[in-house]
């Protein structure tokens, strides 16, 4: 079987890793084109660039299929299948019609919770429990498709978003592979239509979500951080100056929203709206992330 592979950041490495060691043929690989990043603005490949050049698979980078030359190339590669993983853009109705065994989408949710870009960072900012990576068949419309299969995992009580997509990454790719096996096998993979009434989005995340608002709840600020973690941050500010928040926990105490109630030998802790939490680990404007206790040792809170 043919397979030919879309996708562009780790999550969507993991799973190219998998289908390659499990012996799948790919005939392709299809990923963002290379984007400058860092202080020097160097041009840096993809993850999933990286992995299929070190395998010696053929690598497309087309800005968009809105080029009949670029459509015309996937079809050359006579794709019976497309196993597409975050891979950030929008596939064409044109493209979706290409293999004859149709594109297979891993998203990391439950689908149809959480469609969109931000699926598991939404699932820990609202304090889910529970979360997952769907196999589905890909239509016109987002995350809308058929939903093939699941596979279902918890989530830490201090767990972050970063944290938990290593280990949705290795579900997701077991999971693409499992499906891949079936298409191979002849099987159909068919899928369950999503109830509609059940469905909910996951926007992107932007920096205006960083700020902590201390008169919520120390569950909901402690979501905050761990779902914005590691990217965008959430933030706060003490006596005069801005930091970056990485790890907090849930803490007894209470007081004034945002009344720093002590240093512990473990973190500073803060009281919220309802309870506090304590924050283990912060970085100073302009500083590197620290340990909180070793970073108030060395900049000591006025009283």
């Amino acid at each position: 079987m043919r397979v030919v592979f879309m996708g562009t950041p780790d999550i969507a490495a993991t799973c190219l890793k998998k289908v390659i060691a499990d012996g799948f043929e790919i005939v392709g690989v299809y990923t963002q084109p290379d984007r400058p990043k860092g202080r020097g603005m160097k041009m840096v490949f993809s993850p999933v660039k990286e992995v299929a050049i070190a395998h010696g698979i053929p690598v497309f980078q087309p800005e968009n299929f809105r080029a009949d030359e670029d459509v015309d190339a996937l079809r050359e590669l006579k794709p019976d299948i497309i196993a597409v993983v975050a891979y950030g853009r929008i596939l064409p109705q044109r493209v979706l019609d290409i293999p004859a065994c149709g594109c297979i989408n891993i998203h990391a949710s439950l689908l149809p919770q959480y469609r969109g870009s931000a699926p598991y960072q939404w699932a820990v900012l609202d304090g889910c429990k529970e979360t997952g990576v769907s196999a589905q068949h890909m239509v016109r419309e987002m995350d809308a498709g058929d939903v093939i299969d699941v596979a279902k995992t918890c989530i830490g009580e201090n767990e972050t978003a970063g944290e938990l997509l290593d280990r949705l990454a290795v579900l997701g790719a077991e999971l693409l592979s499992s499906v891949l096996k079936r298409a191979a096998s002849g099987d159909e993979c068919c899928g369950c239509k999503q109830r509609a009434e059940d469905v909910t989005f996951a926007p992107m995340l932007d920096k205006s979500m960083c700020p902590i608002d201390w008169n919520k709840p120390a569950q909901a600020v402690h979501n905050q951080v761990r779902g914005l973690h590691p990217w965008p941050v959430a933030t706060m500010e003490l006596q005069g100056k801005k930091f970056k928040v990485h790890a907090t926990r849930i803490a007894e105490g209470s007081g004034e929203p945002g009344e720093v109630l002590g240093l512990t030998k473990t973190g500073l802790k803060i009281a919220c709206g309802e309870g506090a939490v304590e924050i283990i680990s912060l970085q100073a404007e302009g500083g590197k992330r620290m340990a909180a206790p070793d970073y108030f040792r060395g900049h000591p809170l006025e009283t």
